[in-house]
């Protein structure tokens, strides 16, 4: 793949696809490791160079994602890929697979976090930093969603304030990546340029990323006030699937074929090729059986 060249901050954008994982979890359809993986290799072959693959967690709380261990081991470019895991155990099993990024999750506030990892934050941001430590001290790139970072289904708007003190100690940790998350897709782009500027500009150098929902048709809106803010990944799901399996009226992820469009017609490198995301999109339809809120034609 021709290497590309980023001249200032809005020429490239990066694109992690979380389909495989995030676009999978949350669905009747259990998709067997062979087709997972046929899915990874077609996305890849559209030019999407990071993608989320799948996590290891419990397989009777998310069934989608069970066998994933099988998966990696069909897999031979293993240094595209990133798995979610929640906890220690599920860091020493993707380590042990050779795994070179992981990704966990922290909701910030405990009813959220209670749901999804049956743990108050606090105990989750202990569990983290020795998860960190160890990713460090292996090599092993790591990432944080701070899930729910706008609005939680449970207690409401979320203080911005303390979005910002989660960041500072995760930060504190030395985890690589931030990944700021509106898990439910209630975020507006005002709420979203007011946070991402905030952390931008409190934590410089710090690399930050956003994943967005479109629960109300403002994903690609969302998307556009981080790129003011200085945010260059984003995360996209092929076809719009997706959403959290303990948050409610959570709609599915921002439509990969639509945020590439976006970026098409603003004439910003990511270099994908829409039209064989499209025929990607077909691809998962079938698998799935579902009707694919992506509006990108």
């Amino acid at each position: 793949m021709a290497q590309r060249t980023k001249t200032n901050l809005m020429d490239i954008i990066t694109i992690n696809e979380v389909g495989p994982r995030d676009g999978l979890q949350n669905i009747k359809q259990i998709l067997t490791v062979e087709e997972r993986f046929q899915l990874i290799r077609s996305l890849e072959e559209t030019g999407i160079e990071q993608i989320e693959i799948g996590s290891f967690v419990s397989k009777s709380a998310v069934p989608a994602m069970q066998n994933t261990d099988e998966l990696i081991n069909k897999l031979s470019n293993i240094n595209n890929y990133s798995v979610l895991i929640p906890n220690k155990k599920g860091f020493l099993k993707a380590k042990n697979l050779g795994v070179k990024e992981i990704c966990t999750v922290l909701c910030v506030t405990d009813s959220m976090n209670l749901k999804n990892i049956n743990q108050t934050v606090n105990q989750t941001i202990q569990s983290l930093k020795e998860i960190f430590k160890e990713s460090h001290e292996s090599n092993i790139y790591s990432k944080c969603y701070v899930s729910v970072a706008f609005h939680c289904p449970y207690d409401g708007k979320v203080d911005a304030s303390y979005v910002e003190d989660i960041v500072g100690i995760l930060l504190d940790f030395q985890v690589q990546e931030i990944v700021i998350a509106d898990t439910i897709g209630a975020a507006n782009p005002k709420e979203v340029s007011s946070l991402i500027s905030t952390l931008t500009n409190t934590y410089k150098g710090a690399k930050f990323s956003c994943h967005f929902h479109d629960t109300n048709a403002l994903g690609l809106a969302n998307v556009y006030a981080s790129m003011e803010a200085g945010i260059d990944k984003f995360d996209s799901c092929i076809g719009g699937l997706g959403g959290c399996p303990f948050a409610p009226n959570s709609s599915g992820n921002l439509a990969t074929e639509d945020l590439i469009g976006m970026l098409e017609m603003m004439n910003i490198n990511t270099g994908i090729n829409l039209d064989k995301l499209l025929s990607v999109r077909d691809m998962v339809a079938n698998l799935t059986g579902l009707t694919l809120k992506g509006r990108m034609v």
